[in-house]
């Protein structure tokens, strides 16, 4: 009985682990300082998300090939309650970089679903009417790139003088106002 009791336990507490974001283990997220890890990710078909990001042809790109100087990623999950939540606010953040002449251009924002598939990627883009490119990361590849960070989790890279991209801010979780996390972004990075 007290065999069956303590798995059940640990059943449970993994199950907690799985539905709630933690980590199973201890990770390294990312941090500031850190190199962003080499992510490949598939090159979106529209050409409006390719000029975007500055990509020509192939079937595959690197994110240091974003043509941009600064570089925000958010981790997201469709299924995440707080990555609907903050839809609209990573959303005016957007809106707020693509109409400030001094920043469009140089500070680009895309999503990567953690354990999403294209069609739900997909879902989620058309369902919170997110205008920058989400990609799917279906076998978890790039979130343990990351250090399994739960979502939403924004990963804000600045482009070194050899292309590589370096982390100068990493924000777990949400943000409460749009135009004070840009302002954040915008003195950490020294644009």
């Amino acid at each position: 009985m007290m065999k069956k009791t303590m798995m059940f336990v640990a059943v449970l507490a993994v199950w907690l682990c799985v539905l709630t974001g933690a980590p199973l283990a201890a990770e390294k997220q990312l941090a500031s300082g850190d190199a962003l890890p080499v992510i490949k990710l598939p090159v979106p078909q529209t050409p409006a998300a390719k000029s975007y990001l500055g990509l020509t042809g192939g079937e595959s790109f690197a994110v240091s090939q974003i043509k941009t100087e600064v570089l925000i990623i958010e981790i997201f999950n469709m299924y995440c309650s707080n990555c609907q939540r903050e839809a609209p606010r990573v959303n005016e953040l957007y809106r707020l970089i693509s109409k400030d002449t001094n920043l469009k251009g140089k500070i680009k924002m895309m999503g990567i679903g953690a354990g999403n598939t294209p069609l739900e990627v997909e879902v989620f883009r058309k369902n919170y009417q997110v205008l920058f490119s989400l990609f799917p990361d279906e076998d978890y590849a790039v979130h343990k790139s990351v250090g399994e960070v739960r979502t939403p989790f924004f990963i804000c890279a600045k482009r070194n003088a050899d292309g590589s991209l370096k982390v100068f801010h990493t924000n777990k979780g949400g943000f409460p106002d749009a135009a004070q996390f840009l302002k954040e972004i915008v003195t950490s990075s020294g644009l």
